[in-house]
């Protein structure tokens, strides 16, 4: 089993940035995929981006491509998404997710086991 924690959200203005972090429980997060999902009131989850097991590979949706990026530190069993020119769309709960996922996969839900318990982003215009 693996326990997924999420921090740094808030709250921030239109063209702002923050970086959230998601720290595993365990180090056997190095042999899994990281991604980020986001929810808005009265939406779907939504896949922000992904990072393969080694970081080798990241993956981003259209909305964020350019001013979000992965990484991770296996060392630290923490993944970070750094989010530059925050618009008011980008306001969710962001929830970080580990699983297998492989090519093709990283996109979706189904392709992840473990999920934390999501941290508010909140961007105002």
């Amino acid at each position: 089993q693996v326990q997924l924690v999420e921090s740094g959200g808030g709250m921030v203005q239109a063209g702002g940035s923050l970086r959230l972090s998601c720290t595993a429980s365990r180090r056997t997060i190095s042999i899994y995929a990281i991604a980020w999902f986001r929810q808005a009131p009265g939406k779907d989850r939504e896949f922000v981006a992904a990072i393969n097991w080694s970081g080798g590979s990241t993956y981003y949706s259209d909305s964020v491509k350019g001013r979000f990026t992965i990484t991770r530190d296996n060392a630290k069993n923490t993944v970070y998404l750094q989010m530059n020119s925050l618009k008011p769309e980008d306001t969710a709960v962001y929830y970080c997710a580990a699983g297998r996922a492989y090519r093709g996969s990283y996109y979706y839900e189904t392709a992840y086991d473990y999920w934390g318990q999501g941290t508010q982003v909140t961007v105002s215009s």
